[in-house]
Parts: C-alpha cells; sequence; structure tokens
C-alpha cells in the first residue's frame, strides 16, 4: 500500500458552505469534452422518445458524452424533482412530478433497444409518497425481466427515511446490485445532506444483505468537500462492517455557484491511494479516480467480477 497518502483535508476551513467563495479552476485530470459523437445523439433520442429522465444530464454527469457514445444510459424514475434539497445536487427541488404508470414499460423498452447487458436505475427522493417510490422501483425491475432476461439490473435508491416496509418491497423485486451512496462523512452531513442521516443509510444498506444475501450492495462517496483521511477510512470501515460490497470514491463537482462549495482538488495519485485502502479492506470491486460516478464503468465493474467468479467457480468445482 501506499504511504504518502496526504490528508484529504479542507485547505480553506473558511469557505464551507459559503456559496460566494468561488470554486477553485479545474486541473486538467477533471476536464472533459463536449459530446458531440452521432452514438450520442442517438441515444439522447431514444431517451426523448420514451419520455425518460436521465441522472446523467440532471445531476450534470461529466462523463455524460462518454457512457451515452457506448448507449449507456443511466435512468432516473420517479420524475424530475425532488423532495429533498441536497447542497451537493443539481437535481431540481420542488413539488414532484406526478408519477408516470407507464415508465417501467419505458424503462424495459429503452434497456432492450440499447441491448443493454447491465442497467442502472435510480430516482429522486419522493418523501411525498406513503413508500418513497418503492413499489414503483419493483414494478421497473420486473419490466426489465420480462423484456431482457439477460440483463443484470442495478439500483441506486432513496433512503426511505420513515417509510416503514418500502425496502423489503425493492428487494423482494431482485436486483442484482443495490445501491444507495453514504455521498460525505458524518461530520460533514448537515452541510452537504441535511435531509439524510448517516446511520440510516448505513443500515439501509445492512438490512439489504439481511434480507437477500445474494444481492450485492453498493455505495459512494465524494471527496473534496472538506473531509479528511481518517474520516474516510472510518466510513470505509463502517461499510464493510455493514457488508456492502462494492465502493465508488469520485471528485465532488460543485454544479452552480449557489450548490455546496469545492473545499479542493484530489490528486490522481491520492485517489490511488484510497483505492488501495478500499482494496485492502475487502470491498470485492472498488472505482476510485477524479471522475468516478456511481454508474461509471458498472457494466464493466460488473461483468469484470462475474468473469472472475466464472473462472473461480470452474477451477474450483464443488
Amino acid at each position: 500500500m501506499a504511504t504518502s497518502l496526504k490528508n484529504i483535508r479542507p485547505r480553506h476551513p473558511e469557505k464551507v458552505n459559503n456559496p460566494e467563495i468561488p470554486s477553485p479552476h479545474k486541473p486538467e485530470w477533471i476536464r472533459v469534452k463536449a459530446p458531440n459523437s452521432a452514438e450520442y445523439f442517438r441515444t439522447k433520442d431514444l431517451m426523448r422518445g420514451l419520455s425518460l429522465n436521465t441522472v446523467c444530464e440532471e445531476a450534470a454527469c461529466p462523463n455524460i458524452g462518454e457512457c451515452w457514445s457506448q448507449r449507456h444510459a443511466t435512468m432516473m424514475i420517479l420524475g424530475s424533482v425532488c423532495t429533498r434539497a441536497c447542497a451537493f445536487c443539481n437535481v431540481a427541488t420542488g413539488k414532484p412530478d406526478h408519477v408516470d404508470p407507464n415508465e417501467p414499460d419505458h424503462v424495459a423498452e429503452a434497456a432492450s433497444k440499447l441491448g443493454l447487458r447491465h442497467i442502472v436505475i435510480t430516482s429522486v427522493d419522493r418523501d411525498d409518497l406513503d413508500d418513497g417510490g418503492a413499489s414503483h422501483f419493483a414494478r421497473v425491475i420486473r419490466k426489465i425481466r420480462e423484456a431482457t432476461p439477460e440483463t443484470t439490473i442495478e439500483i441506486l435508491t432513496p433512503d426511505f427515511l420513515r417509510k416503514d416496509g418500502a425496502l423489503e418491497v425493492v428487494v423482494e423485486a431482485g436486483p442484482d446490485v443495490f445501491n444507495h451512496n453514504l455521498e460525505t462523512v458524518p461530520r460533514l452531513y448537515p452541510g452537504v445532506r441535511p435531509g439524510a442521516r448517516y446511520f440510516h443509510s448505513l443500515n439501509l444498506l445492512r438490512q439489504v444483505k439481511e434480507l437477500a444475501p445474494t444481492i450485492f450492495t453498493k455505495s459512494g462517496l465524494m471527496v473534496g468537500l472538506g473531509e479528511e483521511l481518517e474520516e474516510v477510512v472510518q466510513v470505509m470501515d463502517d461499510m464493510r462492517s455493514a457488508g456492502i460490497d462494492f465502493l465508488t470514491v469520485g471528485q465532488y463537482l460543485q454544479p452552480t455557484p449557489k450548490h455546496h462549495p469545492i473545499d479542493r482538488f484530489v490528486t490522481p495519485r491520492e485517489f490511488d491511494d484510497l483505492k488501495s485502502h478500499a482494496a485492502a479492506k475487502g470491498f470485492l470491486l472498488v472505482s476510485a479516480s477524479p471522475l468516478t460516478r456511481s454508474s461509471y464503468h458498472a457494466d464493466k465493474d460488473f461483468k469484470m467480477l462475474a468473469e472472475e467468479r466464472r473462472k473461480r467457480t470452474v477451477g474450483n468445482p464443488s
């Protein structure tokens, strides 16, 4: 393991939660080309034709050009307006949209037309719904299973805070990967995720493993918000104690001047060291880089894991 890992600590503590101070300029390693491929526009036309929202667009993901050029889009269900107001997120906050009863069919159709072997489905928070949108997630999962049985399904869910029974509904539908992002360290929750609770999110993923041990669990962190190395390592330990299998770590990028400011840009070398820390703790898959996002290369990572498991099974038959 590398020994040069620097503390990921705030260089300018006075900047935290002070959106009037501009963000630092992006370094070369965080810059991406504007999307312009023909496949990108075909993917965009398909999303519009089926009236589907994508987190790629709503969250202003920097990888949209690369992913859509490869026909990989992360569908965002339950509308495009969130009931939460997280300080890091670019998704609109306000009065939520009506739930589209045809959306599960449209998502399944998109998965089929894109030829997806692995699909990632996320959503806005829907605190206004009795089950937080759990039954809708379940319908989407089942429709994809009907349309493309070979497609593996990864879901990135809200925390279903104060929605008793919601988690069980989603787990019973049988996704292959259940993702819920912790996003940041506990100390920063009041300023970054004011509507969420760190230990509730952690326990949500622990409960998934208790309900269905064969479902892979996954979570993600942003860095560059003012966290310290010791806090990040502690979160990794918390995740492993909850049985979380997959971890993503990426650079936080401030969507607008009104959002939580960037404290600093974490270097690629530091991301490599974070990946080494995480791998040593026993995560099955770790993706850590400046541009890593929850669904970035999720299809390739899952395929790699499946192939590795297949080799082990062939080499060690029971």
